[in-house]
C-alpha cells in the first residue's frame, strides 16, 4: 500500500500543492516549524480522518482560510478525498468519488504507522495513553474491533448518564450491551498482549536494548465471558451509583510494561522509555501488516535525534526492512542515518521542493 499522489489545499502552513510521492518514500529535510510535520500529518490524516497530533479539524486550517482539502491516490485501492469547511464545521469524505455516510465506514482504506517524538507518552503516561494506543492499533487491524469498541463506549456513556441521574433501573437496561461488547473488547486486548509480548522483547533486542522486558494486559480476565458481567456489575452497583460512573470494564484496564521486573514508566531511563515506545510502534506495524495482509506506510517524524549513533543505525535498518513506503522527517540531512537511502525533499516556509 503506497501513496502515489498527495494533494493538500489550505492545510496548516503548507503551500497548496500536488506531490508525486516516490515509491520507496522520501526524506523531508528542513528547519523546525517550516512544515515537515504538517506534511506527515497530511499523509496520516486519511488513516483515522483526524489529526495524528490530536488537533481539532478547525485548527488544521491555514490561518484565515475557509477550510482544507487532503487527497490521496494510491497504487492499490480507492482514492480518498477529504474536505473540511470551517464555517459549517463540516467534513466530507469521498472514497472513489462516493460520499461516505459516516466517518467509521470511511476508515481502513489507507494504513500508516506514525513514529513521533511524543510517543514516549505511551510509556511514561498513565493507563489512558496506553489504552488509546492499543484501541487505535486494534481498530486499524480489525474493523470488527472498532465496531464493538464504539458500541461499548455508547453503552457505557448511557449507563453512566443513568448512574449520575440516580436511576438504577435505567442503568441496568444498558448492562446486556455493556457485557456483550465489553467482553469482546477485553478478549481482543488480552489476546493481543499475550501474543505480542515476545515480539516486543525481540524488537527491543534488535534496537540494542539490554534487559528483560515484559508486556501484559492488566484487567479482570473473567470479563472475556459476557456471563461474568452481571455478578461483577451487581457487586459494584452501589459504588457506581454513589460516584456516577461504571467501575467494571476495560475502560479501567492497563497495558503494563516492565523492565527487569519493574515498572518501565517509573524506573526506566528516558532512553529506555523512548526505545520501548519505538518498539511498540513496530509491534503496531507488524500487527496491522499481519491482520490486514497489507504493508502500512511508515511516517517517521524526527525520532532519530534522541537516539545515539548505534541505535539510529539499528532503527534505520529496521525501518528499511520490507517493502513499506517510508516518509522520514529531520531538521538536517546530517540527522538522517546513512542507512536511510531515500530521495530528499526540502521544506522551507511550507514550500516543499525535490532536492536537485
Amino acid at each position: 500500500m503506497r501513496a502515489v499522489t498527495l494533494v493538500v489545499r489550505g492545510f496548516r502552513n503548507l503551500a497548496d500543492a500536488e506531490f508525486a510521492v516516490p515509491e520507496a518514500g522520501v526524506a523531508l529535510v528542513g528547519p523546525n516549524g517550516h512544515g515537515k510535520t504538517n506534511l506527515i500529518e497530511a499523509l496520516a490524516y486519511p488513516v483515522l480522518l483526524r489529526s495524528l497530533r490530536g488537533a481539532r479539524d478547525r485548527d488544521l486550517v491555514r490561518f484565515g482560510g475557509p477550510g482544507f482539502h487532503v487527497g490521496l491516490d494510491r497504487d492499490q485501492g480507492p482514492s480518498i478525498r477529504i474536505t473540511y469547511v470551517a464555517e459549517a464545521a463540516r467534513k466530507t469524505v469521498l472514497i472513489d468519488g462516493a460520499e461516505q455516510r459516516t466517518i467509521t465506514e470511511a476508515l481502513g482504506h489507507w494504513l500508516a504507522v506514525a513514529f513521533l517524538p511524543a510517543d514516549i507518552s505511551i510509556v511514561q503516561g498513565g493507563a489512558l495513553e496506553r489504552r488509546k494506543w492499543l484501541d487505535r492499533l486494534l481498530s486499524l487491524a480489525d474493523p470488527h474491533y472498532l465496531s464493538g469498541l464504539l458500541r461499548y463506549r455508547a453503552a457505557l456513556a448511557q449507563r453512566n448518564a443513568a448512574l449520575r441521574a440516580g436511576d438504577a433501573a435505567a442503568a441496568a437496561a444498558f448492562e446486556p450491551a455493556l457485557a456483550s461488547y465489553g467482553a469482546a473488547v477485553t478478549a481482543a486486548r488480552l489476546a493481543w498482549a499475550e501474543a505480542a509480548a515476545s515480539g516486543w522483547q525481540a524488537e527491543l533486542d534488535a534496537l540494542g536494548e539490554t534487559g528483560e522486558v515484559g508486556l501484559r494486559y492488566r484487567g479482570d480476565d473473567a470479563l472475556i465471558d459476557p456471563a461474568a458481567w452481571p455478578d461483577r456489575l451487581a457487586a459494584s452497583r452501589r459504588r457506581d451509583l454513589q460516584q456516577g460512573q461504571t467501575h467494571v470494564g476495560p475502560q479501567r484496564d492497563d497495558l503494563v510494561l516492565t523492565l527487569d521486573g519493574r515498572a518501565l514508566r517509573a524506573y526506566g531511563s528516558t532512553g529506555q522509555q523512548r526505545a520501548a515506545a519505538i518498539a511498540l510502534r513496530l509491534l503496531e506495524l507488524e500487527t496491522i501488516r499481519r491482520e490486514r495482509s497489507a504493508e502500512p506506510a511508515l511516517l517517521v517524524d524526527d525520532v532519530f535525534a534522541a537516539l545515539d549513533g548505534d541505535r539510529q543505525a539499528r532503527l534505520a535498518c529496521r525501518l528499511m526492512r520490507g517493502q513499506a513506503q517510508r516518509v522520514v522527517a529531520a531538521p538536517r540531512a546530517a540527522s538522517l542515518p546513512t542507512e536511510l537511502d531515500l530521495p530528499r525533499w526540502s521544506v522551507d516556509h511550507g514550500v516543499v521542493r525535490e532536492d536537485g
